[in-house]
Formats: structure tokens, C-alpha cells, sequence
């Protein structure tokens, strides 16, 4: 899973990524967690095919839910499951985002204790990780946008620590994931690989 991660330079990360502009307010952070707001990035609407930032919440609330509160955060989903999932499958086909990070922590029990890891590209460059997205409304007109991160299997540099790893998407897959007129799952599920460890 991925539960802790970095934007150490939002608006390089931005412009890199997307040639998009950071919004006035994104500093750098060093460690995001759960239920923290994130920035993502969505395709504005099918007449405007160009691309926006958000801010979301990190753990996706489904349009069903009574409470966007209550119960655990769905911080993640499995890339194996996300197509058939009853919490991410509409969202999977209709509302998929990318999430620029800089890295991302994960630990691994040592000696009674836990160790954390920071996995981040060889490079140096910002990464996409895969999400998807929703928009939650309540009975009294509230609106909560949040995501999740999709993850894959763990490639052989993170395997060692973890058994899971996000799933970043390279700039030529980003219009296809992000396109919602692609809604079988097939050329979708496709992108979903491990990330090269040669890569990080």
C-alpha cells in the first residue's frame, strides 16, 4: 500500500508533468498522509479536453456513502480488483486522475522495530501516480472531491520492503488514463505495470 508520500516541488512537478501551473497555495510537503488534501490532476470535461489541478482529499469517499467521515479512508485500490470493486468501479470508468508526487515512504520491520524508506525516481523527476476520483454531495448541499492511489504489485527494488508499490504512469499513457471515453477495461488495466526498478 502507500500510505505516506512527498511534493517537495509542486510547480516544477506541475509544469514538468502536465505544463500546468501550481495553484497559489501548494508549498512544499514532505510528508502527506491520509485524509490530508492532495493535489490531482483531472481532465476538464469531455467539450474542453484540457487538464486542471485540484485540491482533493486523499481517501475516496463513493457517492453512496452516508457519512464522507465515517469508516476507514479508501486511501488505495488494488489495480488487480479496482475494475470490478463496487467502491471504485464507476469511478475507474469515468473519473480517473493523476497525482504528482515526488516520492513516497514505506516500512519494513527490523529488529522489533520499523524501518522507513524513501523510494523516489533515479532521476530525480516528479512521478504521476495513477488515481481515481470522486465527487460526493450531502443532503444539505456539502461537497467532498476526494481520490485514491492505485497500486500494483511491488517491482524488485521496493519488493524487499514492501509486497506493494503506487502505480506511476508515464507522460505517453496519460491521455489514454485519463480519457473517458476509454471506459473497457482492458487497455486500462494494460497501464497498470510496476515501475521499472532500474528507474528508482
Amino acid at each position: 500500500m502507500c500510505g505516506r508520500m512527498t511534493l517537495t516541488r509542486p510547480g516544477d512537478a506541475l509544469r514538468t508533468l502536465f505544463d500546468l501551473d501550481a495553484p497559489p497555495d501548494a508549498v512544499p510537503r514532505f510528508n502527506i498522509a491520509p485524509t490530508q488534501k492532495i493535489l490531482v490532476v483531472v481532465r476538464d470535461g469531455a467539450t474542453a479536453p484540457g487538464l486542471r489541478v485540484a485540491w482533493m482529499r486523499w481517501g475516496l469517499v463513493p457517492p453512496w456513502a452516508k457519512d464522507p467521515v465515517k469508516g476507514p479512508p479508501l486511501i488505495n485500490a488494488r489495480a488487480e480488483t479496482v475494475a470490478e470493486k463496487p467502491s471504485f468501479r464507476s469511478a475507474f470508468k469515468r473519473r480517473r486522475c493523476l497525482v504528482p508526487a515526488s516520492g513516497f515512504y514505506e516500512w519494513r520491520a527490523e529488529g522489533g522495530r520499523k524501518q522507513p524508506y524513501y523510494i523516489y525516481a533515479a532521476d530525480g523527476a516528479p512521478l504521476a501516480i495513477a488515481g481515481l476520483w470522486e465527487h460526493w454531495e450531502g443532503p444539505e448541499g456539502d461537497v467532498v472531491e476526494s481520490c485514491t492511489l492505485l497500486t500494483t504489485e511491488a517491482n524488485d527494488l521496493v519488493r524487499p520492503i514492501h509486497d506493494r508499490m503506487p502505480v506511476f504512469l508515464p507522460p505517453a499513457a496519460f491521455a489514454d488514463w485519463l480519457d473517458p471515453d476509454i471506459d473497457q477495461p482492458g487497455p486500462l488495466l494494460a497501464l497498470l505495470a510496476p515501475y521499472p526498478a532500474a528507474a528508482m
